[in-house]
């Protein structure tokens, strides 16, 4: 498996000239950005590519952010989803968290932007990481005593 160096992020804002602001601030942070105007769009992109953050706006042509929210948590409830949004009254962030935001920015806030973001991808990269260790060592005797038979084994070959 190819390994990633740099993260993904997934942003779903139908307003043309904020995509392009986020892509160009988040290629400036070496994170890869993919931009689309709708939650159908998304729903594509999400079936093809693995993000590590998903960025959405809570107006959004057809279907809104918050059902959209819903609809990745119904099929992914571990990838951060970050509403960035100029709908920020308190009931439009209670309703982001309802249905299954990690966190919530208010336009214009780029600086709450990155540095929310950037928490984010590191929680996500850190819990990836000890994802796979865990694996790996989930039974500790069993891979020390199988590391110590594969030496054994090189030592008298």
């Amino acid at each position: 498996m190819p390994s990633r160096t740099r993260s993904r992020v997934l942003c779903v804002d139908d307003d043309l000239e904020a995509c392009e602001m986020l892509t160009e601030l988040m290629n400036s942070y070496r994170i890869d950005a993919t931009c689309v105007q709708s939650a159908a769009e998304a729903s594509m992109k999400i079936k093809s590519e693995r993000f590590d953050l998903f960025m959405l706006d809570a107006w959004l042509p057809g279907v809104d952010g918050f059902e959209f929210c819903r609809q990745i948590r119904a099929f992914d409830s571990t990838t951060p989803v970050l509403f960035y949004s100029g709908a920020a009254y308190d009931v439009d962030k209670q309703k982001a968290f309802a249905a299954g935001a990690t966190a919530f920015v208010a336009k214009p806030d780029v600086e709450g932007l990155l540095n929310t973001m950037l928490d984010l991808i590191a929680k996500t990269k850190a819990a990836d990481v000890a994802h796979r260790l865990d694996a790996t060592y989930r039974h500790p005797a069993e891979y020390w005593f199988s590391t110590l038979v594969s030496r054994v084994k090189t030592a008298s070959d």
